[in-house]
C-alpha cells in the first residue's frame, strides 16, 4: 500500500496497538522542508576550507560522492517507511523488520546521534555568535536558543512547520545571492578561474581509493539528518508515500545545492591552499560580495544551524523517545510518552531533550560529543540496511524485487561499513561503550514484566 488518507493512517496506527495522539497535519512539502532545514542547505560553508584541503580542491566531487553513498540508505528508509508508518524511525523499522531486541539496539544507537546533536549545534553557534558579539558569555546564547526552540516544539507541529518555511527561505535567499554574485565575479568580471572549469570536480592525477575513502567519510557525515523525516510518520497525512519520498528528495535536492555552491566557490577562489579551515567559504563570500555578504553568511549560518537545524533535531529525538517510551523500551517510558493534550506534542520528551542539551553543551567538550554522534548514527544505519533483506526476502518471501530488496541495501551496508574504517580509535571507544550500555539495558528490559518493545 502506498496511498493512505489521514483517517486510514490513524486507523492503521490503532490496528498496530497504538493511539493517534500526535497532530496529523503534515504534507509532502512540510516533510521536505523539515529535512532540508535539518541538514541545512548551506551546510558546506562551515567546513569548506577543511574539505578543500582534504580533497585537494575537489569539494564538489566530495559532496557528489557523499550523496551517492547515502542514497542506498535513503532507499532503505523509503522501503521500510512504506511498510511501517510509525514515529520511531529506525527503532520502529528494525524492531518490526527483524526483532524487538535489535530494534531497541538500533533506537539506542540513534539516540547517541540525536540526543547529542542539539548540544553540538549550540556549542558551535554560541562560538560563531561570540565572534560577532564579544563580551557576551556563550552560555547566554545557548540558553536563549534552547528556550526559543523548546517553546516552538512544545507549541505544536504547525508552528514548527511555519518556522521551518521562514528559516529555509532565509537560507535559500542567502544562497541565491551568493550564486548570483559568484557567477558575476567569475563569468562577468573574469576573476577566479575567469570561466568554467572541470578542475573542482575532476582531477585525474589526484583520484585514488584513498581519496574516495576520505571523500565518502567527510561528505556522508554532512548528510546525516535526512533520516529524521521518518520520525514524523504519525504527523504525516500520507506516511506510507510521503515519508520515503521526502527522504530521498531531501538527499538529492541538497546534494545538488551542495555541489552547486561549492563548485562556484572553487571557481571564484581556485587556490584553496590559502583558505582557513573554519572560515574558508566566508573568505570567498567576502571576495565575491564584500563585507556585507561575509556578515550575511555568518548570521544566516548561525540562524540556520542554531534555530532551524536545532529545532528540527529536538523535534526528531523527542519523537523517537516518545515511540520508545510508548513501547516501554526505555526507563521512565510512561513519562517520555506523555503527549500534551492541547498542542498534541510529546512535551515531556521535548523538555527532557532541552534539559539534557543544556547540561551537555555547558559541561562536555565538543570533541567528545562529535565522536559519539557519528558512531551512533552509522551503527543504526547498518541495522536498518540489514532489515530490508531480512524482512522482505526472508520473513515475507518477496523474491520479485532483488535489486530493491537485496542489492541496494547491501550496497548501503557496504558504504556504511566502509565509512567505519575511517573512524579513529577514540570514536570506536566512545561508540562501543555506548553500545555496551545499550546491550546491557536491553537485556535488563527483556527481563521485566513488560516485554521489550511491547505496547502497554
Amino acid at each position: 500500500m502506498s496511498e493512505t488518507s489521514p483517517e486510514l493512517a490513524s486507523a492503521e496506527l490503532d490496528a498496530a496497538g497504538y493511539t493517534q495522539q500526535l497532530d496529523r497535519r503534515l504534507k509532502l512539502r512540510h516533510l521536505l522542508v523539515y529535512g532540508m532545514v535539518f541538514i541545512v542547505p548551506i551546510a558546506p560553508v562551515a567546513v569548506y576550507g577543511f574539505v578543500a584541503h582534504a580533497s585537494q580542491g575537489m569539494v564538489p566531487l566530495v559532496y557528489l560522492v557523499g550523496m551517492v553513498a547515502m542514497f542506498f540508505t535513503a532507499m532503505s528508509y523509503k522501503q521500510l517507511s512504506a511498510e511501517f508508518p510509525f514515529a520511531g524511525s529506525v527503532y520502529a523499522y528494525v524492531r518490526r523488520g527483524m526483532n524487538p531486541f535489535l530494534g531497541f539496539v538500533a533506537g539506542w544507537m540513534i539516540l547517541a546521534d540525536y540526543l547529542l546533536v542539539p548540544a553540538v549545534i549550540y556549542i558551535f553557534v554560541s562560538n560563531w555568535i561570540g565572534g560577532l558579539v564579544p563580551g557576551v558569555p556563550h552560555w547566554v546564547w545557548i540558553v536563549a536558543l534552547l528556550a526559543v526552540n523548546t517553546a516552538i516544539n512544545v507549541l505544536g507541529v504547525r508552528l514548527q512547520s511555519r518556522a521551518h518555511f521562514v528559516l529555509l527561505a532565509l537560507e535559500l535567499l542567502a544562497l541565491a545571492i551568493f550564486v548570483v554574485l559568484a557567477i558575476r565575479f567569475v563569468f562577468v568580471l573574469g576573476q577566479g578561474t575567469g570561466g568554467f572549469s572541470w578542475v573542482p570536480l575532476y582531477q585525474p592525477g589526484h583520484l585514488s581509493w584513498s581519496f574516495i575513502a576520505t571523500a565518502t567519510t567527510i561528505a556522508a557525515l554532512s548528510f546525516l539528518g535526512f533520516d529524521a523525516i521518518s520520525t514524523l510518520a504519525e504527523e504525516s497525512q500520507n506516511p506510507r508515500r510521503d515519508i520515503g519520498t521526502a527522504t530521498v528528495l531531501t538527499l538529492v535536492v541538497l546534494g545538488a545545492l551542495f555541489v552547486l555552491q561549492t563548485w562556484l566557490a572553487a571557481l571564484a577562489h581556485p587556490d584553496y591552499s590559502n583558505l582557513d579551515d573554519n572560515l574558508g567559504f566566508f573568505q570567498i563570500a567576502r571576495e565575491v560580495g564584500g563585507t556585507a555578504l561575509f556578515v550575511l553568511f555568518i548570521v544566516v549560518k548561525a540562524l540556520a544551524t542554531g534555530v532551524a537545524s536545532a529545532l528540527a533535531s529536538q523535534s526528531a529525538i523527542s519523537r523517537i523517545l516518545f515511540a520508545m517510551g510508548r513501547d516501554r523500551a526505555l526507563p521512565f517510558g510512561g513519562f517520555l510518552a506523555k503527549v500534551d493534550a492541547r498542542f498534541k506534542t510529546p512535551a515531556n520528551a521535548i523538555l527532557f531533550v532541552a534539559v539534557l542539551s543544556l547540561v551537555l553543551s555547558l559541561s562536555v567538550p565538543i570533541v567528545v560529543l562529535l565522536h559519539l554522534v557519528n558512531f551512533g548514527a552509522l551503527t543504526a544505519f547498518l541495522l536498518l540496511n540489514l532489515s530490508v533483506p531480512v524482512y522482505f526476502w526472508l520473513r515475507r518471501g518477496q523474491r520479485t524485487r532483488p535489486f530493491r530488496h537485496i542489492v541496494m541495501p547491501l550496497c548501503g551496508l557496504a558504504v556504511v561499513g566502509f565509512i567505519f574504517t575511517g573512524f579513529d580509535r577514540t570514536t570506536f571507544l566512545f561508540g562501543c561503550a555506548w553500545l555496551v550500555v545499550g546491550l546491557l539495558l536491553g537485556v535488563l528490559r527483556r527481563q521485566t514484566s513488560l516485554p521489550l518493545g511491547t505496547s502497554p
